[in-house]
């Protein structure tokens, strides 16, 4: 009953409507900004490692740069570089890659964009900075009942919808390579994610700045080591890639449509672009122009996909270690591994297998307890600046503001431990409707502000030609 709603649901939110909403955002903020993802990587470079900028008093009201980058890019860097990868390869084939990697180009424009919005509209709160979509919304759009829905929207999908499906990743690798019982890993990353988010802002980026880093550079160095013992394998997987991604092999052929949609959900999934959370926390950093915060969380989309997601996929294909099933019927249309079915887990962990027999489960397990534990730290974020937000036109707020906070965090950790124990394809539908709903929104709003961070960036950019 639930999966079939969920999947009526679904059908409906992701229309190839929204995709095509999406692709066409990307393409429009691309040639709108010049192609910033292109023209100004040196500028994206530079932006992350400014100091947290001082007021007029001397005062610093945010939180800086680097940590605002580490956080969103702990909300994108996922169970979905992981997981996800692995889904789009096997319902997908190798050329859904592809499709994922034009996703990140584009959405790393619309990245900057949402971004460079949540510095020009955001608000000061006691505890600092915040904004986002729902602020840009009501500032720039004069839509406050807009606004409104989007920041419930955002509760749902990242309070509740997906903080299950990170949870859901995790305790599948746990089972795979440690025997833990759903339930009980569950619970276990949700005391850990309890200690963080208690200290608020401060803490979660804190955090973020030294478990984030780490664990994308730690898992990237362990990819390589992977596809450099199967060097012989890449020429093909390339052309698999580049193939699968226009229908040319029979088999692509037959599943096109599926290679397209997948490659560009599981893509817009992990780097959350247009989704509006990097914009949530791009509002809190505190920088000397609003455009350096665009650039800085445009790279973060880089880094997300074009590296992490890129490192899984080679993995798994350089391996071999992958099935394509029929989307609908689950049937195995190319057994590479028939002994993995559908696991799609296994597929990274057999992967890592290959160049250290038995020690695969155990790396994957650990990745994704990492990647999900940040994750999860950027969801709550979201969350909490949500409920921020829609009080921030009340004088009397404080009381009612605290005790929602306090409410979400225990639904949040609850979610949690659902989330651990649910069968994996109604988890990964109701991440996808979370997804889509604040995508919708979101993107149409980007496109109407859109003129306000063109103008941020070309202000910018002349300041940066001063002597």
């Amino acid at each position: 009953m639930v999966e079939r709603i969920a999947s009526t649901l679904n059908d409906i939110i992701w229309s190839p409507a929204l995709v095509i909403l999406l692709v066409g955002a990307g393409l429009y903020f691309s040639f709108r900004t010049g192609f910033v993802q292109i023209r100004c990587f040196g500028l994206m470079v530079r932006a992350l490692f400014a100091p947290a900028h001082k007021e007029e008093d001397g005062a610093k009201r945010g939180i800086s740069s680097f940590e605002a980058f580490c956080i969103a890019l702990s909300g994108r860097v996922g169970t979905g570089n992981i997981v996800g990868v692995a889904t789009a390869i096997a319902l997908g084939g190798p050329g859904s890659v592809f499709w994922m990697w034009v996703i990140a180009f584009l959405g790393a424009s619309t990245a900057f964009v949402e971004s460079t919005l949540s510095q020009l509209f955001k608000f000061h709160h006691a505890s600092g900075y915040r904004g986002g979509p729902a602020c840009y919304i009501e500032q720039g759009l004069k839509k406050r009942g807009i606004g409104v829905l989007f920041a419930i929207l955002t509760m749902v999908g990242y309070g509740i919808l997906l903080p299950a499906v990170q949870a859901n990743g995790v305790s599948g690798a746990l089972v795979n390579s440690f025997h833990i019982s759903p339930l009980a890993a569950g619970i276990g990353v949700a005391l850990l994610l309890a200690l963080v988010i208690v200290g608020g802002i401060k803490s979660i980026a804190r955090v973020a700045s030294i478990i984030t880093p780490f664990m994308a550079l730690g898992y990237i160095i362990f990819a390589i080591i992977v596809i450099f013992s199967h060097l012989d394998a890449i020429p093909g997987v390339f052309l698999s890639i580049f193939s699968g991604a226009f229908g040319i092999q029979p088999v692509a052929g037959g599943i096109l449509g599926s290679t397209i949609m997948m490659g560009i959900k599981r893509g817009i999934f992990s780097n959350e672009a247009g989704q509006g959370g990097g914009a949530i926390v791009s509002a809190s950093a505190a920088v000397s122009h609003p455009a350096r915060q665009g650039l800085a969380q445009a790279f973060s989309v880089y880094v997300d996909t074009l590296l992490v997601c890129t490192a899984t996929a080679l993995m798994i294909l350089c391996s071999g270690t992958y099935n394509i099933l029929d989307a609908r019927t689950g049937e195995i249309l190319v057994g590479s591994s028939p002994e993995l079915g559908a696991n799609y887990v296994g597929f990274t962990q057999a992967a890592v297998d290959t160049v250290w027999a038995g020690f695969g489960s155990s790396f994957v397990s650990i990745a994704l307890l990492f990647f999900a534990f940040t994750t999860l730290m950027a969801y709550y974020f979201y969350t909490e600046s949500s409920i921020i937000y829609l009080f921030s036109k009340k004088k009397d707020g404080s009381k009612p503001e605290k005790f929602l906070i306090w409410t979400s965090r225990f639904v949040l950790l609850g979610m949690v431990v659902f989330g651990a124990g649910r069968e994996a394809n109604v988890i990964w539908q109701l991440g996808d409707i979370g997804v889509g709903l604040t995508a919708w929104i979101n993107v149409l709003a980007l496109l109407l502000l859109c003129p306000y961070a063109i103008r941020a960036l070309r202000e910018y950019e002349s300041e940066q030609k001063k002597p």
